[in-house]
């Protein structure tokens, strides 16, 4: 009998797509042909890799008014924002089809007489990328086109939620001309995932998620000696300094904590900032989020849409619950949000102050449209707030001293560091996190380290 997957839309509840699980027989010809044929992909030219991955990302900016529909379908980002992730998608793809020339190349050593010495980067094999439903072709991407560059073959499991984005990234790489077997997915249900890490065929694990689903694949891995790429989970701070323009930390950090709903890894999830601009920043920061437009996603006036399901509505809820029974303030009215209701997966947004480190909501991961935002008396303080947190992924200070700002960030616990800016991936920059945001690096020249091995010639010269 066929297992199937339903992907129920955030939008209305129905059920939006329906596909097949992949069969035990399925599994094992896809990894059979990824073996296959990643030896011949790894004998061409890295230009003509190059050339296919851009003919890629041609066909998605092509397709792109589709394929942004399809994401606010799947997991419920506003219409007015889907296509921007695929703009997001050929910045970085473009950029590490660029880099590769120079992170690809071999490395030659100094002469040594008689002996001539380089050490090359050889693909791993067979990589097996698992996706996220929140950003799903920006993290799917980060992984995919350095491991195609870099002469591996691919078999992606998207998530269950945005299954559709794994199809249209095979029809990319087909209408580009990859040769069949190097870019394969796979719907696949948890058990069969960890099935997949524990084959033989593969080679590296790149993965992106919850802390929790980390270690399960850590666990799934373990033994192997493989490559494990972890992007987990994070509760960014930002702290605005006495000194910071004030107008446009609210704007830059508000946008930072509540776009996409607050479902992003790299999302603002604590605010601190000094006590004599505290006040002032507070009323800023209601001001704004008291402008977004709670409503379905596919409505082009809507600001802010659904969370991907109830459940997750329901966990941010009994966080800013419990916040306030604590003694937490809530700014914002959810009336003001008529949509936003119990047993929905739409969700009012809400700034909190008065918190501490004692809640819930300003150490445990929300990945919802909520904020806390601490009053502090100096920067001692700030970053200690900042470096009590399980996680490490990004974290961003306002200020006007960029000399001060850069001496903080170097006390900062983090595998990202911004200055008046935040929630943004630079794919020129590495990005990795520390503690339990993960292990491992995407993008910049760096990132094809994890997706290659080395391989060193030592020659003598016979005279």
């Amino acid at each position: 009998m066929t297992r199937m997957q339903q992907t129920i839309s955030p939008v209305d509840g129905s059920v939006y797509v329906t596909r097949p699980l992949a069969s035990g027989d399925e599994i094992q010809q896809a990894l059979s042909l990824a073996k296959n044929a990643q030896k011949s992909w790894a004998s061409v030219a890295l230009a003509e890799r190059q050339a296919i991955c851009s003919k890629a990302v041609d066909w998605f900016e092509a397709n792109k008014a589709e394929i942004g529909q399809e994401i606010c379908w799947q997991m419920g980002r506003p219409i007015r924002y889907a296509q921007g992730e695929i703009a997001g998608l050929a910045e970085r793809a473009r950029h590490m089809i660029a880099e590769s020339d120079a992170a690809l190349a071999a490395i030659t050593l100094p002469d040594k007489k008689g002996f001539s010495r380089f050490i090359t980067r050889e693909p791993v094999g067979v990589v097996a990328v698992i996706a996220p439903w929140n950003y799903p072709y920006l993290t799917a991407i980060n992984s995919i086109v350095p491991a195609l560059l870099a002469g591996n073959s691919v078999i992606l499991k998207h998530s269950a939620q945005t299954p559709l984005c794994a199809e249209r990234l095979k029809s990319a790489f087909d209408a580009a001309g990859l040769p069949a077997g190097v870019f394969q997915y796979l719907h696949l249900s948890h058990e069969d995932t960890t099935q997949l890490i524990q084959s033989d065929a593969v080679n590296h694990v790149a993965f992106t998620g919850s802390v929790p689903a980390g270690a399960h694949v850590e666990q799934a891995a373990a033994g192997r000696f493989i490559g494990v790429g972890l992007e987990l989970g994070g509760k960014d701070p930002a702290y605005v300094r006495e000194d910071a323009d004030l107008d446009h930390a609210a704007d830059t950090v508000i946008d930072g904590a509540f776009f996409n709903s607050g479902q992003s890894c790299c999302g603002i999830e604590r605010i601190y900032v000094h006590a004599s601009v505290y006040d002032t920043f507070v009323d800023k920061a209601v001001a704004i989020v008291r402008q977004y437009q709670l409503g379905r996603p596919d409505e082009p006036a809507t600001t802010l849409g659904p969370l991907v399901r109830t459940r997750a509505a329901d966990f941010v809820r009994g966080q800013i619950a419990e916040a306030i029974a604590q003694g937490a303030v809530a700014h914002i009215d959810e009336k003001t949000f008529p949509l936003s209701q119990a047993g929905t997966p739409y969700l009012a947004p809400q700034i909190l102050t008065h918190v501490d480190h004692s809640m819930r909501v300003m150490h445990e991961e929300s990945f919802g449209p909520v904020v806390g935002i601490m009053k502090v008396s100096s920067d001692e303080e700030a970053v200690a707030l900042m470096n009590d947190s399980d996680f490490g992924l990004t974290a961003s200070i306002f200020t006007r001293d960029i000399e001060q700002g850069i001496a903080l960030g170097k006390q900062v616990e983090t595998g990202t560091f911004f200055i008046n800016r935040c929630d943004y991936l630079d794919p020129a920059l590495a990005w990795t996190g520390v503690k339990q945001s993960g292990r491992g690096c995407t993008l910049s020249a760096l990132g094809f380290a994890a997706l290659t091995r080395p391989k060193s010639f030592h020659i003598q010269t016979l005279v």
